[in-house]
């Protein structure tokens, strides 16, 4: 399957979950997982109109901001280490990996404002990133008192199971989450699952290989 059938049928995906449970499709922000793809694939699906991607390191981000268009919404996806903030803020239009005091403390160097997802571990998994939900408050507010970072709400990485949906419950209390804090916002939902996290009020979902087939 080419980049072009495989968009159409993730677009198709996203519209028949929000008209399951009556939403616009329009409040769906698909973002590209470009991480480890080539540019010429990135290009690909560019030129069919999309615009908003998804790295997860630096370097390899930087390297792709340079070689592709200007106007690409480049969203930073990825474990974040503080001393590595100030050159994903420059060129990413949102964040959404913010679970530290450490990011915070850099983002108030920044010159301008920075909008930013809090990452949470839903799961409360030892190996992955983001605070965990007895910490989330405290961390929302450490960012809602940096006046560089612009709260939109937060994100998950839920964990890993066979089917999408035991994922359900784990999106249901992200959603809950997310109104509690007061995010507009909310990013959960990758590949294997999006389908269950926009039924379930996800915002951005990111979805990686099944747009641009297998990594390198």
């Amino acid at each position: 399957m080419n980049i072009e059938s495989r968009y159409r049928e993730v677009l198709d995906r996203i519209s028949l979950s929000c008209v399951k449970v009556g939403r616009d499709p329009a409040s769906v922000h698909l973002i590209a997982v470009s991480k480890m793809q080539s540019v010429e694939k990135i290009q690909e699906l560019y030129n069919l109109g999309h615009r908003d991607f998804g790295e997860s390191k630096v370097q390899e981000l930087l390297v792709k901001v340079d070689a592709l268009p200007k106007d690409i919404r480049w969203h930073f996806i990825g474990t974040l280490q503080s001393n590595k903030l100030r050159k994903a803020a420059e060129v990413c239009e949102v964040i959404h990996s913010i679970d530290s005091e450490s990011q915070l403390k850099e983002i108030r160097k920044i010159g301008s404002s920075l909008n930013v997802f809090v990452q949470v571990n839903i799961g409360d998994e030892p190996q992955k990133s983001g605070v965990n939900k007895k910490g989330l408050d405290s961390m929302v507010a450490s960012v809602l008192n940096c006046s560089q970072a612009k709260l939109l709400g937060l994100m998950t990485i839920g964990p890993a199971v066979e089917d999408a949906e035991a994922m359900r419950p784990y999106f249901a209390e992200m959603r809950s989450l997310n109104e509690r804090v007061g995010g507009k916002w909310l990013s959960m939902g990758m590949s294997s699952d999006f389908d269950v996290a926009v039924q379930e009020g996800s915002t951005h979902i990111r979805v990686g290989s099944l747009l641009l087939g297998d990594r390198h």
